[in-house]
């Protein structure tokens, strides 16, 4: 048999060494080897990965405009109960809307949130952790009570009073969540800085002339890349939940802009006679949730196996 048809060796995910040759696999070999036999981290980037394609291809999905109101229709039950329409699978709602394209589209907008409030977060923590934990001394103690002031402060109470005052849209929300939502990136780089900045390359590179710039980027931070990811899939989880909670309580994405949260809010006067209502959004934000806490806890397991509890 040539070498191009023999089946390329398989790696142990806990060794990290091939049974035929024994020579240890590279990081990204054993990456993949853990990340094919976890099966929390594949369908949480399955379910995830689907649900981003139907937030891009959204118009496509929905079968009607999710602004579209026909009263004459309105509080229509799912297909599956009795007095329900093939026309519209999941019913509607109080003004008569199409619920599954609300549904559909609901998933652009809680997915956007979630990606830009976690990803302003990251830029805030992991600057303020990389600094405090490198430099240390003042710059370290101002940072510390930052973090203590911030977390001293009610989360959901503070964004409710600035969205309030700023005035509520999809920019807003997405600004104060991450504005917010920076404290556990903060945390974990911090610690994670002050071991490496000891290590024995770090040192290496201070005593070839590196600027503690060059230091950072090229030393500290692609060795923190693998934390930084699994915290941002945990915050994207965070994120999504917390715009959840302001459009429910009405100071976040405003009507007629299809929220999960607001759908849930515009439905729990009806709940108890048209469960469905509740039900259904609810659901979308368990599963859009669970998939990226899943997808995270996966991550961890693949990166950092040694620090699975």
């Amino acid at each position: 048999m040539s070498e191009s048809t023999q089946s390329r060796p398989v790696v142990d995910p806990v060794s990290g060494r091939t049974p035929e040759t024994e020579i240890p696999a590279s990081p990204g070999q054993l990456a993949r080897a853990r990340a094919w036999h976890h099966r929390g981290f594949q369908v949480g980037a399955g379910i995830l990965l689907a649900l981003v394609l139907v937030a891009i291809f959204a118009p496509f999905l929905a079968p009607h405009s999710p602004y579209q109101q026909s009263l004459p229709n309105r509080l229509l039950p799912p297909v599956w109960v009795e007095g329900g329409s093939w026309e519209y699978l999941l019913g509607t709602d109080h003004v008569g809307r199409d619920y599954l394209s609300r549904l559909i589209h609901g998933t652009r907008v809680s997915i956007t949130i979630g990606l830009g409030a976690a990803t302003i977060g990251l830029i805030i923590g992991v600057t303020l952790g990389v600094l405090a934990g490198y430099f240390g001394g003042w710059v370290d103690h101002s940072v510390s009570f930052v973090l203590t002031a911030q977390l001293a402060l009610p989360g959901l109470l503070l964004a409710m009073a600035l969205v309030f005052f700023i005035g509520p849209s999809l920019l807003v929300v997405i600004c104060i969540i991450g504005a917010l939502g920076w404290t556990y990136y903060l945390v974990v780089t911090r610690s994670a800085t002050q071991h490496i900045r000891s290590l024995d390359f770090v040192a290496a590179a201070r005593a070839s002339g590196a600027t503690p710039r060059q230091i950072i980027w090229h030393e500290i931070l692609p060795n923190l890349s693998s934390k930084i990811i699994v915290i941002f899939t945990f915050e994207l989880g965070i994120a999504i939940l917390a715009e959840a909670s302001l459009s429910f309580l009405g100071v976040g994405i405003q009507a007629p802009t299809p929220s999960w949260g607001l759908m849930i809010a515009e439905g729990k006067e009806a709940m108890f006679y048209r469960p469905w209502l509740v039900v259904l959004p609810g659901m979308c934000l368990f599963v859009l949730v669970i998939a990226a806490n899943l997808m995270g806890d996966g991550l961890r397991d693949i990166t950092s196996p040694e620090e699975k509890s």
